[in-house]
């Protein structure tokens, strides 16, 4: 499904940031995307189902929620992170920021275990190894 996806902060990935960027309550509160409830029908997936997000400059897989706020048909909102930064132009035009609003992405159904951690995303997209 072709989407405009949105990104920014949330209470909740402010309030579990305190719990590391590496513990599960903040990857439970950020590796999401927030999705219409008629959409998510349309889709046919339950709340915190995985689904891939796709861009022109990415693909991740994140857990798919159903959005309390709305209604915004083909509107998807995920919080910055690791996760988000995979699927957004890098490029800043001068700006200095990259662009976090109105992109043009699609959503679609993905296997349930498919979601990484920042670890698991940072050793795929950039290998294992370490020092």
């Amino acid at each position: 499904m072709k989407v405009t996806l949105l990104t920014g902060r949330t209470i909740d990935q402010g309030a579990t940031k305190e719990h590391g960027k590496l513990s599960t309550i903040y990857f439970d509160n950020v590796a999401i995307c927030e999705i219409d409830p008629e959409d998510m029908k349309t889709l046919k997936l339950k709340d915190n189902a995985t689904v891939k997000v796709t861009t022109e400059h990415g693909e991740v897989n994140v857990r798919g929620r159903t959005s309390k706020r709305g209604p915004h048909p083909g509107v998807v909102y995920m919080p910055y992170g690791i996760w988000t930064n995979i699927i957004i132009d890098p490029q800043t035009h001068g700006t200095g920021m990259p662009t976090y609003k109105g992109i043009k992405a699609e959503i679609a159904p993905a296997p349930a275990e498919s979601v990484f951690s920042p670890e698991e995303l940072l050793k795929n997209l950039f290998g294992g190894g370490g020092r």
